[in-house]
């Protein structure tokens, strides 16, 4: 498989950064995660819109234009000969001097990789169990509107449930609100209405979330921006989480207890599939 680096196409097993980057050792940068469908990145240009954000917000100078990562990105597709498949594009303050001073990384790092999406077994779909963490993410936080590569808390919160013997974690704010699951968006049915957090919880504005509330505008479908307690949600039915890789995830069972299924989620996934073959 080739990756893009620095204005190259490599092999994989070729593309080295140094040791002293930045994004290495301090986590200084941002990434965009999105689906590839039929050869063509999903709703790239609004991955790339909020990438752009972050490294204004973090004094990250882009070392391309959205336009030349977009055209780099397809010239690793076809050269990849990959039709589904997940891109990450990743950007870091490159190499600095010790320490936190930003000062004199001032050449950024940009990584582009594929990796191929196995066909999606029609007989097994990907349904999640769900367990609530133990981690908590600042209730108000400037950061969380962006996605850096600092997700320490992400990935202790995804081990402390696959030791559980679930699938995906529930991440709570500092408040004790729910806030988002540790790889995308939580959405729920309650009264019909398709419910999910609201930004400014320590929730990622995720482009996928944005997708389904366009969907659900589309079809009709009320929406509720609204806090909520853990408690609260179990009340609920439908729970699903929404991420740029496998689109809409069913949660089937929160903290050990199933979750009563709507046909609503059913009818959403369906409109997503549709949107992605057609814009993919």
């Amino acid at each position: 498989m080739q990756v893009f680096l620095n204005g190259k196409f490599v092999p994989e097993n070729e593309a080295v950064v140094p040791v002293n980057d930045r994004g290495l050792l301090l986590g200084d940068g941002l990434f965009e995660t999105m689906r590839v469908a039929h050869g063509r990145p999903f709703r790239f240009a609004q991955h790339l819109e909020r990438m752009t954000r972050g490294a204004d917000y973090l004094r990250i100078k882009l070392p391309y234009t959205p336009k030349e990562i977009q055209k780099f990105a397809a010239q690793l597709i076809e050269m990849n000969g990959v039709q589904e498949a997940i891109l990450r594009v990743t950007l870091t303050r490159g190499v600095g001097i010790r320490g936190y001073s930003p000062k004199s990384a001032d050449q950024p790092t940009l990584i582009m990789t594929l990796h191929v999406l196995q066909p999606a077994d029609l007989n097994e779909p990907v349904q999640w169990s769900l367990i609530t963490s133990s981690i908590r993410v600042p209730a108000s936080d400037t950061l969380s509107s962006y996605k850096t590569i600092s997700r320490i808390w992400n990935v202790a919160a995804r081990a402390e449930a696959e030791a559980q013997g679930a699938d995906e974690a529930l991440l709570l704010n500092t408040n004790g609100e729910v806030a988002e699951a540790a790889s995308g968006n939580l959405f729920w049915v309650y009264r019909d209405k398709i419910c999910t957090v609201p930004t400014g919880r320590g929730v990622l504005p995720g482009i996928t979330r944005a997708v389904v509330l366009e969907i659900c505008q589309s079809l009709g479908l009320e929406t509720n921006k609204r806090v909520i307690k853990p408690e609260h949600l179990r009340n609920g039915e439908g729970i699903f989480i929404t991420q740029s890789a496998y689109g809409i995830v069913p949660v089937v069972a929160f903290d050990g207890e199933p979750v009563a299924p709507s046909p609503l989620v059913d009818q959403i996934g369906s409109a997503y599939e549709e949107m992605l073959s057609r814009e993919g």
